[in-house]
């Protein structure tokens, strides 16, 4: 058995053993009849949205026979994702079965909508995590070799304008390379002990 990067255990370690009853993967999972996975029985990030939920009821007897039967989990809140322009999320009534989901919000609006985060609260109070679309650099260029060349400073402002949509103030210039030169002499003072 394997799952992710995690080391495989042959099935067969288990060989004679009753029930094998394992934890940790997020899925319901039966590797053989008597080794079996629980599962989670809420979905912990959104690449679970279309996960269902179960746990696994196991009924072994005195002769060892091994009978199971998923048994699917409640789902208090659901979680979702929607991918739109603010507005159209705000106001499409095909969205409507998810104002009291958990919610990962990508917005496709050509520029950073003001208050991007509180605007779909007034709709989905659920909202957990927001992204956007445009205005993202879509090259095949990576990002070391976007940054190549330029200094921390210059990095830390293109990141700033890039979060907020507006360039840094003169103020948080400063403090940006007031903060770089900070980590620059504790570095150094650690590489020189």
């Amino acid at each position: 058995m394997t799952a992710g990067g995690v080391p495989s255990v042959s099935a067969l370690v288990f060989d004679g053993i009753d029930c094998v009853a394992l934890g940790h993967l997020h899925r319901c999972r039966k590797i053989t009849e008597r080794i079996r996975y629980s599962g989670s029985p809420l979905a912990y990030s959104f690449s679970e949205a279309d996960h269902p939920k179960a746990m696994w009821l196991i009924d072994l007897d005195a002769q060892a026979r091994l009978t199971a039967q998923p048994i699917p989990c409640p789902v208090p809140r659901t979680l979702a994702r929607l991918t739109g322009t603010l507005d159209a999320l705000r106001t499409e009534p095909e969205h409507t079965e998810h104002e009291r989901s958990w919610l990962h919000i990508t917005l496709t609006d050509p520029d950073r909508p003001h208050m991007a985060m509180e605007r779909p609260k007034e709709r989905f109070p659920h909202t957990l995590k927001l992204s956007f679309t445009a205005g993202h650099h879509t090259s095949d260029e990576s990002y070391g070799t976007r940054v190549n060349g330029r200094s921390d400073h210059d990095i830390t402002l293109g990141f700033v304008e890039h979060v907020t949509n507006v360039p840094a103030t003169a103020p948080e210039r400063d403090l940006l390379s007031e903060g770089l030169e900070s980590v620059r002499v504790q570095v150094a003072a650690r590489e020189a002990r």
